[in-house]
């Protein structure tokens, strides 16, 4: 059903013509899919979508490795290679570069050969990256191969929740969303723990495992059954669907609803990213690109690269701080992943937007009473609480939901398109606000704080006034409300 669903809504947002009496007549079959589509949940095994989800979030747990790599390794590749600081600062930020290449392709890569097709893609950029990262003997081919990480983790960024949200369930499709976050969050964590006992080029052989894992389990699950709808492959998509459903559902119903929307989607023009500004898909697109500025400009990068360096320099363990960081983010993202079908999408970016402004607040005082030598035994308690409370909001809601929220707020005929803009705004985000972190602390410490709490603080306006509460929808319903 969902499949239908997002097919369904997606197409008429490309012609108003069409888009306007198509819209009463999708309302219906949603509402009648919504029935429909709880009973196959229900009846039907769904161990095939949650294999799907798994093998797919391996991608996501590669993407954590990628970006929790340079952290552990950076004395012994230093030493070992004879980097100075700034050779070894451009490996460190050329992934990002690498990230942004993938934002921009993937979208057309996932729609050009699929879902399954752009995640293996990604793997093989990512094998070969980290292949190119154990073998390098200077700076040139290191970086060759990290900045083929970087495009693999981009490709990644877009594709894994695009998949996972056009598999899932209606019921299940927020919780396993999240489950991205929740791996990437792993790999990091992983990468950072391991990374104090592994040798570099070691560290750099294990991120061939989940590429490996994905590779492998990629031959043993069905292609997104709405991509197969959109490219006209009727008989794959039939099988696709019900190898999802379960063998004993009946999906002739969602079937039928999808195909016909996919001639009306037929009718249309090819999306180009100049489309994303008409009027119709305007919001769509505000929404989109929004929580992705609001999650990345809110600071996440710069305190996250540079944690230990926050700890020091407001005098507490550098080591323990960063331990208790990485097991609280995967924690309360595994939480994150039981709540978001419950308590919703819009509540938990509030709260989470609101705990950011407290963390930041907090950091942010930590530091002006440093500056000022004023109470300095609580300076180290204040800029704990602070980072801690900080990457808790962040993991409770900012950091996944924006994600989610991007798989299903647009149609299928600008998802790809849509897709790779959101994902590269977000890594511009993410490049922006590494490389300026230490130019800011260097300004004002405690101002830099207080700077990304002020972003935070709009963020909470942002979501309270434009950002629509899509839990309980099908993807049909999300995209017509938007875009009516």
């Amino acid at each position: 059903m969902a499949i239908k669903e997002d097919i369904e809504r997606g197409n008429h947002g490309d012609g108003e013509e069409v888009s306007l009496p198509l819209l009463q007549e999708d309302n219906d079959m949603a509402d009648k899919e919504v029935e429909y589509t709880d009973q196959t949940s229900t009846n039907a095994s769904l161990w095939k979508v949650y294999f799907s989800t798994f093998v797919a979030v391996c991608g996501s747990f590669e993407f954590g490795s990628c970006a929790g790599y340079s952290s552990p390794t950076q004395a012994a590749i230093r030493n070992d290679l004879s980097l100075t600081l700034a050779e070894y600062s451009v490996f460190g930020s050329i992934l990002t570069f690498g990230a942004m290449i993938g934002a921009i392709t993937s979208g057309k890569i996932a729609d050009f050969v699929g879902r399954k097709g752009a995640m293996r893609t990604a793997a093989g950029f990512c094998l070969g990256g980290w292949l190119a990262i154990y073998f390098a003997q200077g700076a040139l081919v290191l970086d060759i191969g990290r900045l083929a990480t970087g495009y693999g983790m981009g490709v990644f960024s877009y594709v894994v929740p695009v998949f996972i949200a056009e598999i899932a369930p209606k019921n299940l499709r927020g919780a396993l969303t999240t489950v991205n976050q929740l791996m990437i969050c792993s790999g990091v964590s992983v990468a950072f723990i391991i990374g104090t006992v592994l040798k570099w080029r070691t560290l750099a052989l294990t991120g061939l495992i989940p590429c490996a894992i994905l590779l492998f389990g990629l031959f043993f699950i069905p292609e997104s059954p709405r991509w197969l709808a959109k490219i006209g492959r009727e008989k794959e998509f039939e099988a696709a669907l019900q190898d999802l459903r379960g063998k004993d559902a009946d999906i002739s119903k969602e079937a039928a609803e999808i195909l016909d929307y996919i001639e009306t989607l037929e009718r249309l023009p090819k999306a180009k990213m100049l489309d994303l500004f008409q009027r119709r898909y305007l919001r769509s697109v505000i929404i989109g690109v929004g929580l992705m500025v609001f999650q990345q400009f809110g600071g996440i990068n710069g305190i996250c690269f540079y944690t230990s360096n926050i700890f020091e320099s407001a005098g507490s363990s550098a080591t323990v701080g960063t331990i208790t960081y990485a097991i609280l983010q995967v924690v309360i993202t595994g939480l994150n992943t039981t709540m978001i079908d419950r308590s919703g999408r819009k509540p938990l970016l509030l709260v989470s937007s609101t705990g950011l402004v407290l963390g930041c607040i907090l950091s942010g005082i930590s530091f002006y009473l440093k500056d000022h030598n004023l109470a300095l035994n609580a300076v180290p308690i204040l800029a704990v609480t602070g980072i801690l409370v900080y990457i808790s909001a962040f993991s409770a809601g900012m950091g996944a939901v924006p994600w989610v929220i991007m798989s299903e707020i647009f149609p299928i005929n600008i998802k790809g398109v849509a897709g790779s803009l959101v994902t590269l705004v977000n890594w511009f985000g993410a490049w922006a606000v590494s490389y300026t972190f230490n130019f800011l602390m260097s300004w004002s410490s405690y101002g830099t704080f207080i700077l990304y709490a002020a972003i935070n603080a709009a963020a909470i306006l942002f979501v309270v006034t434009l950002v629509p509460e899509t839990k309980g929808k099908t993807l049909e319903q999300i995209q017509a409300a938007i875009n009516a």
